[in-house]
């Protein structure tokens, strides 16, 4: 492994300053599936976070790190998921406003706890340009910071506190698994089982519909995500720039998975381990049941990455 950007001490720091902020979240697991894939899994339930996903850390570190001015000024960002929610949440427990721009089509569920959090919600079309430029507006006319989900140093060494956690809360884990969709997650899981875990590799997921970071790391350059198809919505973008360093530098392998693997590792983790998740949670327990000689008899931990699944439509699936 090359030297990274990112040192320890700024792992550390992170950790200790979202001790505060964040909640610890619970590992589980599950004596069906371990029989099941031949392996010791570990489960770190990133669902029952506040906001429900992984996603408050990294927003939640990044406004902390804002100086006092930028604060008065506020933060932006466009998101249609996840780390909308997150933001508007972090600002306000800063006490500081947020400006979230979402596309037409978000979920109503989504665009209402946005507005619960406290943030203003502005909507425009869904195109990822008319979010930017609607974004970009804002920033002129308040001052805001734009908060990136993904692509940003504070962003990353927020998401690794996920895997530092796991990391003390297991012994000895022969590999540690994450999605891969804009790469936050698993360059800040990168980092810590670089520096706290060095023994653990770590390997990327995603679906083979939505697979540019296996396409980037590849061919060494980092590809734009052409027409994903997949149901692990979260993981339909395209990777960072800075994720994309990091992942190049550190990662052992990223292994994509078929979407009937997906939906059969989700229907595992609803019906075992008795918890709510969403489709990009289920992509990394999909690579190890496509892969099962290369995990068996191995302690493998995998971040479940988050559970805000939109309940009106799974319950209209179910008519």
């Amino acid at each position: 492994m090359r030297n990274s950007i990112i040192t320890r001490e700024q792992l550390l720091k992170a950790r200790e300053t979202l001790s505060k902020l964040v909640h610890k979240t619970p590992v589980f697991s599950s004596e069906v599936i371990d029989k099941k894939v031949g392996a010791n899994l570990y489960f770190k339930c990133e669902n029952f976070q506040k906001t429900g996903s992984f996603k408050f850390r990294g927003a939640s570190y990044a406004v902390n790190q804002l100086g006092s001015d930028q604060k008065k000024n506020g933060v932006t960002t466009h998101s249609s998921g996840n780390h909308g929610q997150a933001l508007a949440k972090a600002a306000q427990l800063a006490n500081i406003k947020a400006y979230i721009v979402m596309p037409e089509n978000a979920p109503t569920v989504k665009k209402q706890a946005v507005r619960g959090y406290g943030a203003e919600v502005i909507i425009c079309e869904s195109t990822q340009a008319a979010r930017e430029k609607t974004c970009s507006g804002i920033q002129e006319k308040t001052g805001a910071t734009f908060i990136p989900p993904y692509d940003d140093e504070n962003v990353v060494l927020g998401q690794s506190t996920a895997a530092q956690e796991l990391i003390d809360q297991t012994e000895g884990l022969d590999y540690l698994l994450a999605p891969v969709g804009g790469g936050g997650l698993l360059s800040g899981t990168l980092m810590a089982a670089k520096y706290f875990s060095p023994n653990t590799k770590v390997i990327g997921s995603e679906p083979k519909g939505a697979d540019d970071a296996y396409r980037s790391i590849k061919t060494g350059k980092r590809l734009p995500q052409e027409n994903p198809q997949t149901i692990a919505d979260g993981l339909r973008t395209s990777l960072g720039e800075i994720n994309f360093e990091i992942i190049r530098e550190n990662i052992d392998q990223i292994l994509t998975v078929e979407e009937d693997t997906i939906i059969k590792a989700l229907k595992m983790i609803h019906h075992h381990l008795k918890i709510m998740a969403e489709p990009s949670c289920a992509v990394p327990l999909a690579a190890i049941l496509e892969n099962k000689r290369h995990f068996e008899g191995k302690n493998v931990g995998i971040i479940i990455s988050g559970g805000n699944v939109d309940l009106d439509v799974y319950y209209e699936s179910l008519k």
